[in-house]
């Protein structure tokens, strides 16, 4: 499906840029999935900002000046200054509801979009992840477990804050060294092969060699060359998202949904791989930004370990690296 034809039926009357094989609205993706026709998105892979504290306007202003609020500045690393963190732990009981409520309504939305059988990726952290994916199945969804990313962040592992000298041998929390991914299932009837022939939708793309997806990643922090081209705060490594993308549609056709596509990297990582996708996203800077943004990182060439190695092996990647591109 080319741009035009992604623009006909999900463009409506929002403004809109089109890439080669994507679209990117700007629009908020409640309001927009409620217009849409029903059961026509394949896959939904997204990074959701929590519909929580973390970007409503006061605490965006809060980050651009300096000032905290729920964002954090986390501790230099390598002589390099890090992004601002929203710290996740500063949600009280009224906040956590508020993120449950939004999360159960959101998906009851997905469900309406999503065609039987088809899969939804969410990212997600270890503080609040057991409220977000029960909210999530307790809209109908089925919960099909976790992709874990393995990635070393800056989450945890400080001491107690105000009380660093004297208690200099505790940590509040652990040191984060993984990222819970949700992966849950519009429910179908029949058997996975009824729903692969109708739907095109129900399973996961194995990788090139055969090897089945995996539910655990070797990652990496996005890279810098990645960052400066939109240092947004959640943006996730190309390394990651074109393997989650390739592995969402199981029959490589349908249309990948990214209802919070901030910068954009998952229609990126979509151009790349040559699949049909379309990013929601309601802050006009992001949306503005990713005209440029998605080419570029598109472009990248990513160095991965070969498909199906070993995920679990804590050695060194091996060195005779595969070019992950489109095509």
């Amino acid at each position: 499906m080319s741009s035009k034809n992604l623009v006909e039926t999900y463009g409506l009357d929002y403004v809109r840029h089109e890439f080669h094989l994507t679209l990117a609205v700007h629009a908020d993706c409640f309001e927009w999935m409620g217009r849409i026709p029903q059961a026509s998105i394949h896959a939904i892979v997204t990074d959701p900002p929590y519909g929580v504290k973390e970007y409503d306007f006061d605490q965006l202003e809060k980050r651009e000046n300096g000032n905290g609020g729920v964002w954090r500045i986390p501790p230099s690393f390598d002589g390099s200054i890090r992004s601002p963190l929203p710290r996740f732990t500063a949600l009280n009981a009224h906040d956590r509801e508020r993120l449950q409520r939004f999360f159960n309504e959101w998906a009851k939305l997905a469900l309406r979009i999503l065609r039987p059988g088809g899969h939804v990726f969410l990212a997600s952290n270890v503080y609040l992840s057991q409220l977000v994916f029960t909210a999530i199945a307790d809209a109908g969804f089925e919960f099909r477990g976790q992709i874990i990313r393995m990635v070393r962040t800056l989450r945890g592992g400080d001491r107690p804050k105000n009380a660093e000298k004297e208690f200099s041998s505790v940590c509040s929390m652990a040191r984060g060294c993984y990222e819970p991914w949700g992966i849950f299932r519009k429910p179908f009837q029949g058997t996975v092969a009824d729903c692969l022939r109708k739907h095109r939708t129900g399973g996961l793309r194995r990788f090139p060699d055969g090897t089945p997806f995996c539910d655990i990643i070797e990652s990496e922090r996005t890279p810098k060359a990645e960052r400066e081209i939109f240092d947004h705060p959640s943006l996730k490594p190309q390394s990651l998202m074109r393997q989650l993308v390739y592995a969402a549609l199981p029959l490589g056709e349908g249309i990948i949904l990214d209802p919070f596509m901030g910068s954009g990297s998952t229609l990126a990582a979509a151009e790349a791989m040559k699949l049909p996708a379309i990013g929601i996203e309601r802050y006009l800077d992001y949306f503005e930004a990713s005209r440029q943004t998605v080419p570029v990182l598109a472009g990248l060439e990513i160095h991965l370990k070969p498909w199906g190695s070993n995920p679990t092996a804590l050695k060194p990647p091996v060195q005779i690296p595969m070019q992950l591109r489109g095509g």
